[in-house]
């Protein structure tokens, strides 16, 4: 399913946070949404799955406004994970997962053969079938995150929207989730910091400064040097990846301006 997002703005506390946003993702594309802390990434984010409705332009999620579909349709459309979870939640990690079937459901439904069978799967994935009856609240960060991309398969959403889904989790599981999300065929909009990774998974990204879009285009074409020294503050090696064969940075600081020897001047 494909996904616009037109001239989109938005403004909290009459501070403008985006300013005249558009983009577009073709379906099954794994769009990375990249940029300094404070660009706007996750603003724009909420403007998509309903959460802050934009004082200008439109979200269109397969064609139909998103603001206008109802909050199951859009809960069957789009599957989110974001930073920031209650992590006091008092049900089981299998009950977490299970709240994905929701929309699919009607009222008060038991859950069926094929919500337990979906679970189970999701769970398996996400290397968290041994987990079924822990309390959710007793997770680490890392295992709390996997349980809530299990949550979201389950939903078998059409786009997935993920803020910053590797941030709390080690190595071998940031791969390993992005990964899964590659391999999954759903047109996803992603968030990340780690610039490496958005290269190595990301077909296509959108690079954030000051609440517009500074750069777009292929990782390869997009991450330049001079890109990264403006919008990211540091300069950047180009290498290849040695198993990929994708873009790989190696990151250093800028460069400190050389001291003068002129005197300080008088107060």
């Amino acid at each position: 399913m494909n996904i616009e997002i037109t001239s989109v703005s938005v403004a909290i506390q009459e501070k403008r946070i985006v300013e005249g946003i558009s983009l577009h993702i073709q379906p099954g594309q794994v769009v990375g949404l990249i940029g300094p802390n404070g660009s706007g990434k996750s603003t724009l984010l909420r403007t998509v799955y309903r959460m802050l409705k934009p004082e200008a332009g439109y979200v269109r999620l397969g064609g139909d406004d998103v603001w206008k579909l109802t909050a199951r349709e859009s809960a069957r459309r789009t599957g989110v994970v974001v930073q920031e979870t209650p992590s006091d939640f008092e049900f089981t990690v299998r009950e977490v997962v299970q709240m994905g079937r929701t929309p699919h459901k009607d009222t008060f439904a038991l859950d069926t053969q094929t919500d337990s069978a979906l679970v189970s799967a999701a769970l398996e994935r996400v290397e968290m079938s041994g987990f079924d009856e822990r309390p959710f609240s007793t997770l680490s960060g890392g295992e709390k995150q996997r349980v809530l991309i299990a949550r979201v398969l389950v939903q078998q959403p059409k786009l997935l929207i993920l803020d910053e889904p590797t941030n709390h989790l080690d190595v071998h599981h940031q791969l390993e989730i992005l990964e899964l999300v590659r391999g999954l065929g759903i047109t996803t909009l992603i968030t990340l910091h780690d610039l490496n990774l958005a290269a190595m998974y990301c077909d296509y990204l959108y690079v954030m400064q000051q609440g517009q879009i500074a750069a777009e285009g292929a990782p390869e074409a997009t991450l330049t040097r001079t890109l990264i020294q403006q919008v990211f503050r540091v300069d950047a090696i180009h290498t290849r990846h040695p198993s990929r064969d994708c873009l790989h940075l190696i990151f250093i600081p800028l460069e400190q301006p050389s001291p003068t020897n002129e005197p300080p001047t008088p107060a």
